[in-house]
């Protein structure tokens, strides 16, 4: 009886250090998911603060030598262009 009450008690703590492991690994988890969370809502802003100016600065550049007619949406004319004339 008591090799069988051994093996009952080896089972039982390789049991709860699967049990363990498994909480363990579903913490980490959520720690990482509250991480990118906190990524996306820190960075996501700031970036799409960054690339609205530079996009606003291009098109105010190009609005000042260009001027607000069909050449600023359709571009210069194929002429102008200096790959095109080979």
């Amino acid at each position: 009886m008591p090799e069988s009450e051994a093996s009952l008690d080896l089972s039982i703590s390789s049991y709860d250090s699967d049990e363990e492991f498994r909480l363990a690994q579903k913490e980490w988890n959520e720690s990482l998911e509250e991480l990118q969370q906190l990524a996306f809502v820190l960075l996501m802003p700031w970036a799409g603060k960054y690339l609205g100016r530079r996009c606003s600065y291009w098109l105010y550049d190009r609005y000042t030598r260009i001027g607000l007619g069909k050449s600023f949406f359709i571009g210069q004319k194929a002429s102008s262009w200096t790959f095109l004339s080979l």
